[in-house]
């Protein structure tokens, strides 16, 4: 599911990069965590819980480390990056950065609106990805946002009326939501949007509430067989790669044992600059001192930033790439 605004040809072009960049172990994909603050009031999170005197200390540009960089992918994220107000002069000053490179921004969407959308696209936002767990009131509770699924629902509409053409549905599979997970690919197919899974974990502050056990070992299966089946009807709804969704129900048994890639394929620049493998690790370093990472031996995750990038690149990963959505009448 690529953004409009990219041709085929592009295809080939970001293949031939992410090859070159893999063979050189450079990072493919950046993320820029522009502020630590959010005011969701996640269970499974604490960055609600940084003061708001932590914004003095974030940094007025990433351009640089774009440039330096020069990633494939870049990912604007948080905490909640819409809290910088300054947000489009930041995005806008590394799309101007030379170079091929595909952007997206993470949100949960409490704070967009038509308008600020159009912004950050106009601005150089390629896709918008929009967390969304259930369909229901509990998404509303789990961020602490009163009213906040019918707001996504409604944001997106005006997205999509302005001709904002790559909204995606982050959605982490949890322990009470087996049940919504093809409800939410039906109904972001009829906005025309796509959808990406994740995998839940208690790495961030140890809260093991929505964990995935031996009880929930059978409906996962389920589960991610009928994604998997959707997929293969129908490419480009679901965004996540087929590898990765076939390594979900090995991960929750606790059989993956390969060697963490987040810090080779991945990394995340903190509010200050600094570097860390993984979201959920401390910082190594400032980037203009960065070091190559080496594989680590840690499975407390199975984000898909970690899944995906441990992902092989087949034909199947292409046609999610290539297929596109459309909305049902």
């Amino acid at each position: 599911m690529l953004s409009a605004r990219f041709k085929p040809y592009h295809v080939p072009m970001f293949i031939a990069k992410y090859l070159w960049y893999v063979a050189r172990r450079r990072p493919v994909l950046v993320h820029f965590e522009v502020t630590a603050r959010c005011n969701a009031r996640c269970a499974f999170c604490d960055f609600w819980k940084t003061p708001a005197s932590a914004r003095q200390y974030e940094v007025e540009s990433f351009a640089d480390a774009a440039r330096y960089f020069n990633p494939m992918l870049v990912t604007w994220t948080g905490g909640e990056p819409l809290l910088r107000r300054d947000l489009e002069e930041l995005v806008a000053a590394v799309d101007r950065v030379p170079g091929l490179r595909y952007t997206t921004l993470i949100t949960h969407g409490g704070m967009l609106t038509p308008e600020r959308a159009s912004s950050l696209w106009r601005a150089g936002i390629h896709q918008f990805n929009i967390s969304l767990d259930y369909l229901d009131g509990r998404h509303d509770d789990a961020r602490g946002i009163p009213g906040l699924t019918a707001k996504i629902f409604a944001v997106v509409e005006g997205m999509r009326a302005r001709g904002i053409d790559n909204i995606r549905f982050n959605t982490v599979i949890k322990d009470d939501n087996l049940d919504q997970l093809m409800p939410i690919v039906e109904r972001a197919s009829a906005l025309g949007c796509g959808v990406n899974f994740s995998v839940y974990t208690d790495a961030k502050n140890g809260n093991r509430e929505h964990l995935l056990d031996a009880e929930h070992h059978a409906a996962v299966d389920d589960a991610i067989a009928r994604l998997l089946a959707y997929k293969r009807r129908r490419r480009g709804v679901i965004t996540s790669s087929d590898a990765y969704l076939e390594r979900i129900p090995r991960y929750v048994r606790g059989e993956i044992t390969e060697p963490c890639r987040s810090g080779l394929r991945t990394i995340h620049l903190d509010p200050t600059g600094h570097v860390k493998r993984c979201p959920d690790f401390p910082t190594d370093f400032h980037w203009r001192d960065f070091r190559k990472y080496e594989p680590i031996a840690c499975n407390k995750c199975f984000y898909a930033c970690r899944g995906e990038a441990q992902a092989p690149l087949e034909w199947s990963r292409v046609q999610d790439v290539m297929g596109r959505p459309h909305a049902m009448q």
